[in-house]
């Protein structure tokens, strides 16, 4: 695999995205990072995420839409990756609920269109986003690639599943390695203003009341930004291969005898939400005023990563405690915002 290459990391201006570009990047790893911009969260916030990537001058950004097919199809032609990182996608769970429409062009249309021209360039390893919210209404903790995954309760989590189907499809008919990462509730600086912990702090320090779900007892297993790209680019870094030991009398979901495997990438320490919001608390110094809610439609009551696998296949766990992630992101909060 020539060192020179690029990798194309598709939405570079996301959270995860941008923190996956830059450590590339640092690596010396050339990037051509692709995002639409759109405007689903703040573009202010995706312009300054841009502004960390484009001193490096092995960086060039590309504003397109996967959605438009021949400019990605021009795109892999001009630039022909051996290595494709896939973080693009409409993100939400609730917001999948009122605008389906976005969910099925971006993660969808825009997922088969990129792997088509994985396809027609036989790229090496395409690396893609899935979700956590793929186990749905499983209630076995915690949460292990080989469990099935066929009840999803959000459209969001519905497309990522397919994603999952589409890129096996793929790897079988074309031999194109594809390795699928469930990523657990990711968080950090330079988060999305949509999650819980951007939305509390930004509430907390302007004296508002926060709105907690699930009466505060919800459980995720909270992951930090710099566990998630660690494990990416180690994943990345280590094309899927065929499973010698596949059964297809017994098929496990997360392995195939094509070049296909499934990653769950999480703490692996459940915490309650309540437990959350202390943490943050005590980042800030500041006592949240609380409205306990019933949890929304489409939200998981619990979710906790088995990372066996993981650590298996790339000798890596995430490890970073929510207390010492939670007192990053507000000292970034508050670095950036200039908040007191």
């Amino acid at each position: 695999m020539s060192p020179v290459s690029p990798v194309l990391v598709t939405g570079c201006a996301g959270f995860i995205g941008m923190h996956c570009a830059l450590r590339l990047l640092e690596r010396g790893c050339p990037v051509v990072g692709l995002d639409n911009l759109n405007s689903y969260y703040d573009v202010a916030l995706k312009q300054a995420r841009l502004a960390q990537l484009q001193p490096y001058p092995g960086f060039r950004f590309v504003k397109l839409d996967l959605a438009d097919r021949q400019g990605l199809a021009a795109l892999f032609d001009e630039v022909r990756p051996q290595r494709v990182l896939h973080l693009a996608a409409q993100a939400g769970v609730r917001y999948s609920i009122e605008h389906p429409d976005d969910y099925t062009d971006a993660n969808l249309l825009g997922f088969a269109n990129l792997l088509q021209c994985c396809r027609r360039h036989q790229v090496q390893h395409l690396v893609y986003a899935s979700s956590s919210s793929v186990y749905g209404s499983n209630a076995k903790m915690p949460f292990a690639e080989s469990d099935a995954v066929d009840h999803p309760i959000s459209y969001y989590a519905a497309t990522k599943k397919a994603n999952e189907l589409m890129a096996h499809t793929y790897a079988h008919l074309y031999s194109i390695p594809v390795t699928g990462l469930r990523f657990f509730t990711v968080y950090g600086p330079w988060g999305r203003p949509d999650m819980a912990l951007f939305k509390f702090t930004r509430a907390m320090l302007a004296g508002e009341t926060i709105d907690v779900y699930g009466n505060g007892q919800l459980v995720r297993d909270f992951t930090y930004i710099d566990d998630i790209v660690e494990g990416v680019l180690r994943v990345l870094d280590k094309p899927a291969t065929a499973d010698a030991h596949f059964d297809p009398l017994h098929p496990n979901p997360a392995t195939s005898s094509a070049p296909y495997r499934i990653f769950n990438i999480g703490n692996s320490t459940p915490t309650v939400l309540l437990d959350y919001i202390a943490a943050l608390e005590s980042a800030l110094g500041i006592t949240a005023k609380k409205r306990m809610l019933p949890r929304q439609p489409g939200d998981m009551q619990s979710t906790a990563a088995d990372t066996r696998a993981l650590q298996a296949w790339v000798n890596f766990a995430p490890a970073t405690s929510v207390g010492e992630g939670v007192r990053r992101f507000v000292d970034w909060y508050r670095g950036f915002f200039g908040a007191q």
